[in-house]
């Protein structure tokens, strides 16, 4: 039987005509009949007022917002504050003839609480979170915030709110879901359960060898090396100067190329590395188009995972879809508290060290480069039976459905 469903995320969607972990698990609701609202934000930056709009049987409410995503600490914090009320009165505005049947929420960030207690309230809605960000922890993590402070016990109380609020929560991997339970002892045994990020993946399709070669020839990366993919957010919670030093370490190094594709807090900093030591074994290129991105992952041969080695909260980096579905093996440098990596090896499509440790992925960039093509090919196919065995939205759509209806 179709349902209301409200979405309500960060992520700034204004059609499902793209793709992404939210465009495509909405889109998988709306397949299959579901009426689907969603909340999403309208930044300051873009000079726009609120607007609805609507596509087929899902509608499109952005809320303007002052700026969430790529801006100073200073108003992220204050933006995320307001987003709330903001949420709140769009959704008394626009929505209130509706009855919602299923309130769907991500984390970032953990204040929606208002406008689920009161969907809950108003229709009798069931709530799911879909949970991707532990945070005030990672704040912490990261040397951001302080365990003693204020503002942390003001976040970590919303935080708790937020999983009291939620009757389904959904976590990105098994160490999340045992984290969460160990940090939070008050959450009902059974409300916990893994439902990763997913995708709605396109056709495994090869490149011919000409295609890959004139990609290769527009962005300057030689023809006879293994291409090391690294794709998303260059921030610090990635462990960016490890990702340096693994650059540096392996310049004279012939068998080997890297490509750096992303934006984000430490992009300019990476930035100026790259022109004060022009490394000849790397390409850094500013944040791209998906559909340009994807080229450059079918002519990559490794994808890259980079987690900061401090964190104590299990991260599962969403980037790994990407390299999963264009069949490539992976390469994880990983805190020691997350199972991205053990979950890698545990398929067989690729090799997990601990962030930090240069000898260790030396060794493993060189591993990957003296594998002989039939091995590789093993690694390839393992890496999509793993997104498919595990990360499609048709499989987290289910889950879903069958803990709220």
């Amino acid at each position: 039987m179709p349902m209301n469903i409200l979405f309500l995320t960060l992520l700034k969607i204004d059609t499902l005509n793209e793709r992404g972990i939210y465009h495509d698990l909405m889109r998988e609701f709306a397949s299959h009949g579901h009426n689907v609202y969603i909340v999403s934000p309208t930044e300051r930056r873009e000079k726009k007022p609120s607007s609805l709009t609507k596509e087929g049987n899902v509608h499109f409410l952005n809320v303007r917002t002052l700026n969430v995503q790529k801006t100073n600490i200073f108003e992220k914090g204050i933006a995320t504050l307001s987003i709330e009320p903001l949420f709140f009165r769009g959704v008394k505005k626009y929505f209130s003839n509706v009855k919602f049947d299923l309130v769907l929420y991500s984390t970032p960030p953990i204040t929606f609480t208002k406008v689920i207690k009161y969907i809950k309230k108003k229709d009798g809605a069931r709530s799911y979170l879909l949970l991707k960000d532990i945070f005030p922890q990672n704040a912490v993590d990261m040397k951001m915030m302080s365990q003693t402070g204020l503002i942390y016990r003001f976040f970590r109380y919303k935080e708790k709110e937020l999983y009291r609020v939620s009757d389904v929560i959904g976590c990105m991997s098994e160490a999340n879901r045992q984290y969460l339970y160990q940090h939070n002892p008050g959450i009902e045994k059974g409300k916990v359960e893994v439902n990763p990020n997913s995708i709605e993946p396109v056709t495994a399709t090869e490149y011919s060898a000409e295609r890959k070669a004139e990609i290769k020839k527009r962005y300057q990366i030689p023809e006879d090396r293994k291409v090391f993919l690294y794709g998303g957010n260059l921030g610090i919670p990635q462990g960016i100067d490890f990702l340096l030093d693994t650059i540096a370490a392996t310049a004279q190094n012939p068998g080997m190329f890297f490509v750096i594709v992303g934006s984000g807090t430490e992009y300019e900093r990476i930035r100026q590395w790259f022109a004060a030591k022009r490394p000849q074994n790397a390409l850094l290129i500013y944040g791209l188009p998906k559909a340009e991105y994807d080229e450059l992952c079918k002519i990559a041969d490794v994808g890259m995972v980079f987690l900061h080695q401090d964190f104590t909260i299990p991260n599962f980096p969403s980037r790994l879809l990407s390299y999963l579905e264009n069949k490539l093996p992976v390469l994880v440098a990983a805190d020691p508290n997350t199972d991205i990596g053990t979950e890698v090896e545990a398929h067989g499509c690729g090799i997990s060290v601990l962030s930090g440790d240069l000898p260790a992925m030396t060794a493993a960039l060189n591993e990957f480069c003296r594998l002989d093509s039939e091995k590789f090919e093993a690694l390839r196919i393992k890496s999509r039976e793993y997104l498919e065995n595990n990360f499609l939205v048709s499989q987290a759509y289910t889950k879903i459905i069958e803990k709220v209806k």
